[in-house]
């Protein structure tokens, strides 16, 4: 498929045409994307993904691909396995899309479940998380009865 993006600053609202002679799979993707502004979510969770940006760069990453999103010196930022992207929506809003497998552990934290190597006591009744790509971070006791809830604990 070819792909043509044009930039001008004269626009008040970015849009976007596709021109087609069927609609695909993936075009009703990709509408759905535009005009979700980032997220989409299929009949299947699995199918779900979030755009990122990396540089100029977008990239659409499954859900299961990612590990943790956190907020970093104000910026949004979602790793992978060995990669980090930066996101425009704050978390709360990120949040609200994510399927079962992600709970926040802290203010700044969202963390997939799929993807913890194993947690341990802290300080102060805090609970210590490692994921399987080495990220560590702390729950804070705000979240801990719900991270339990969703590890059925």
């Amino acid at each position: 498929m070819k792909v043509d993006l044009f930039i001008s600053r004269d626009i008040e609202e970015p849009y976007a045409e596709i021109h087609s002679d069927s609609l695909t799979p993936n075009i009703q993707k990709a509408m759905d994307l535009l005009e979700t502004d980032g997220i989409i979510s299929g009949d299947d969770e699995s199918n779900s993904i979030l755009a990122v940006k990396k540089g100029q760069d977008i990239v659409l990453l499954d859900f299961e691909d990612i590990y943790m999103i956190r907020v970093e010196d104000k910026q949004t930022k979602v790793f992978t396995e060995n990669k980090d992207y930066l996101v425009k929506k704050p978390l709360y809003q990120i949040e609200e899309n994510l399927d079962s497998n992600f709970v926040r552990v802290s203010k700044a934290t969202i963390v997939n479940l799929r993807k913890i190597k194993r947690v341990a006591p802290s300080l102060k009744g805090m609970m210590f998380i490692e994921l399987k790509n080495g990220l560590k971070d702390n729950i804070s006791r705000k979240y801990l009865a719900d991270f339990k809830n969703a590890l059925d604990l």
